[in-house]
């Protein structure tokens, strides 16, 4: 399977203190590959210099592009998308409002077309599509987040931390829509905290560590490497053979 995004040997200080150190990964066209590890490994930093919004040294491509110098913006043209950690809605516009701006590219057919499939994706936000961001729910808002970010139609949907602050069932149905987006086409970088749900949907997974990658492999045989599920999983957990598979 081809690579549709790579970093080689990114590196990213903050003044003195290097965060990321040469860090290389690769995702394939239509994968979903994950990037795991505690709290300060790095994780939101390799994600917001991949998007540009970082002044970072190393190597980004993007279909085979080198895309190093892109500002950010022109990245999200060439077809990438990153939902925050902090989700950035506008509260005081409608959900509607919210997501016509992820598509301020695109023409007024095409938004529309997008908008509807982004509506199909997330029923809720078309119930509450003339109500304020600020007054929904934590799972409604990162529902706008990410439903906001594929309105400029992604080939590769960034994702840092979508599970923080949810409830577990509100977890389980992003993470399955993040799935279901795989099977749609679009190639996710899912950077995730809890890593347990994470590998369930994910076909690759890099662990990362005060700023460095210390293991990759298929997200299957690492939920099951008794070394890191004793890490990140809370202790030697096989994952079930269901969840093994997309």
């Amino acid at each position: 399977m081809s690579a549709l995004f790579e970093i080689e040997a990114m590196s990213v200080s903050y003044g003195a203190v290097e965060a990321v150190q040469r860090v290389g990964l690769s995702v394939p066209a239509g994968a979903i590959v994950t990037v795991i590890g505690a709290n300060g490994a790095g994780k939101t930093t390799l994600l917001a210099a991949a998007m540009g919004l970082l002044p970072s040294r190393g190597t980004v491509r993007f279909d085979g592009a080198d895309i190093s110098a892109m500002p950010a913006e022109d990245r999200v043209a060439a077809g990438i998308s990153l939902v925050p950690e902090q989700r950035d809605l506008f509260g005081s516009m409608t959900v509607k409002e919210n997501l016509d701006l992820g598509a301020f590219r695109r023409g007024r057919a095409e938004a529309a077309d997008t908008l509807d499939e982004v509506f199909a994706l997330f029923p809720r936000l078309s119930e509450r599509s003339r109500q304020e961001a600020g007054t929904l729910s934590g799972g409604e808002r990162q529902m706008l987040a990410m439903g906001r970010a594929l309105m400029a139609r992604p080939r590769l949907l960034m994702l840092d931390e979508p599970s923080l602050g949810l409830a577990p069932l509100i977890v389980r149905d992003i993470l399955a829509t993040v799935a279901g987006l795989r099977e749609k086409g679009v190639s996710i970088l899912l950077v995730e905290q809890n890593a347990r749900a994470a590998l369930k949907i994910a076909d690759h997974a890099y662990v990362m560590e005060l700023g460095e990658v210390t293991v990759e492999g298929p997200a299957a045989k690492l939920a099951n490497d008794p070394k890191i599920a004793e890490i990140y999983l809370g202790g030697p957990k096989e994952m079930p053979a269901e969840d093994r598979t997309r």
